[in-house]
């Protein structure tokens, strides 16, 4: 028992009680542990904008689902028979366009994003042959729109190629993508990476209704 009291608190010398051993209350960080801090603070970083990124690029994933979405409406629209004893009704382009404006409303985009494509899908008139518009002509978009390309009459299948020789109307756009996003770069701002600067396209072919 007296050893083992000398070992812990050690031994009295002038009524005070002398310590065999002294102890820090603060521990000191070894090598290893600062190594630790140091790449974590170096990585934690990295896998936050990684995570940030696949979130938004997760947003744009759905979002051009249902754009897609929405131009297949329009293409349904502009394909479906005209009343012609509607008086003064819409046509077949301004059907289309009503259809998107619905489809995207329904999913809360803005339609203010719309804009027609740079260059018009290479598409033929009813009636031609084969792909080089033979028999035909190239149809162009429908000038009544501005935010949506609306191309009808258009040939979707050649009988030459083995198709059923089907004729309907195709809608194309492309949506702005309204979230900015910006990635760390030696130059700011990063516009090549910046996924505001990225526009969604979109497009979609429906086979004509008749009646």
């Amino acid at each position: 028992m007296k050893r083992l009291w000398r070992k812990t608190f050690g031994t009295l010398r002038s009524g005070e009680l002398q310590p065999s051993e002294t102890y820090s209350s603060e521990a000191q960080p070894t090598g290893t542990q600062g190594s630790q801090i140091a790449e974590a603070a170096l990585v934690l970083p990295l896998m936050f904008m990684m995570l940030l990124a696949i979130f938004w690029f997760g947003q744009a994933f759905s979002m051009y689902g249902t754009i897609t979405h929405a131009a297949r409406q329009g293409a349904r629209a502009a394909a479906a028979t005209v009343c012609t004893s509607c008086g003064a009704g819409k046509t077949p382009a301004q059907n289309a366009y009503s259809a998107v404006q619905s489809a995207l409303v329904a999913a809360r985009l803005d339609p203010a994003n719309l804009s027609q494509p740079a260059t018009a899908p290479a598409l033929c008139s009813c009636g031609s042959t084969n792909a080089a518009c033979s028999g035909g002509a190239a149809q162009v978009c429908d000038p009544s729109q501005t935010a949506i390309c609306v191309q009808t009459n258009v040939q979707l299948s050649y009988p030459a190629l083995g198709g059923a020789g089907e004729c309907g109307t195709a809608v194309s756009f492309k949506y702005k993508y309204p979230h900015h996003f910006y990635l760390p770069c030696a130059e700011w701002p990063c516009n090549s990476l910046d996924l505001g600067q990225m526009s969604l396209p979109a497009q979609a072919q429906m086979r004509m209704e008749t009646q």
